[in-house]
């Protein structure tokens, strides 16, 4: 199970989202986003205007086709083997994915970095962390 700590300092969690849900379906898997508000569902259409990153929400019909599901916890509908938690918030959940992304930014370092900690415990728990430089993503642990 491997677990991507993403900082979110000079992206949105809107943005950062579109860019790994992007990554996640060019690779062929279906993403789980926890934790999403309102304009998730819009940037979701609206980051990159040229693909189309299909996607629902969990408490509308047909969540279980959804390549991208918005859902308001882990339960997987779509069958997604990829997890986003968008919120900052852990969910222990996540665990039962084959990769969690987590999304937090200063409001939520704290809880992350405790996150990290007790994931670096667990056996069979990869662990990175990422943080963006001129736009780009780079692995820092």
């Amino acid at each position: 199970m491997r677990v991507d700590f993403y900082l979110l300092e000079s992206a949105s969690a809107e943005q950062a989202t579109a860019q790994l849900a992007r990554a996640t379906l060019n690779a062929g898997e279906l993403l789980l986003v926890v934790g999403a508000g309102e304009a998730m569902d819009r940037a979701l259409w609206e980051e990159f205007p040229q693909d189309f990153l299909a996607h629902g929400r969990a408490d509308h019909p047909h969540a279980e086709r959804q390549p991208i599901l918005l859902a308001p916890d882990c339960a997987a509908a779509n069958g997604a083997r990829f997890v986003l938690i968008a919120d900052g918030l852990w969910r222990e959940e996540a665990l039962g994915f084959a990769r969690a992304f987590l999304l937090f930014d200063d409001n939520s370092r704290a809880g992350a970095r405790d996150t990290w900690r007790r994931l670096g415990e667990q056996e069979g728990v990869e662990r990175n962390f990422w943080r963006q430089e001129a736009g780009r993503w780079i692995k820092q642990a």
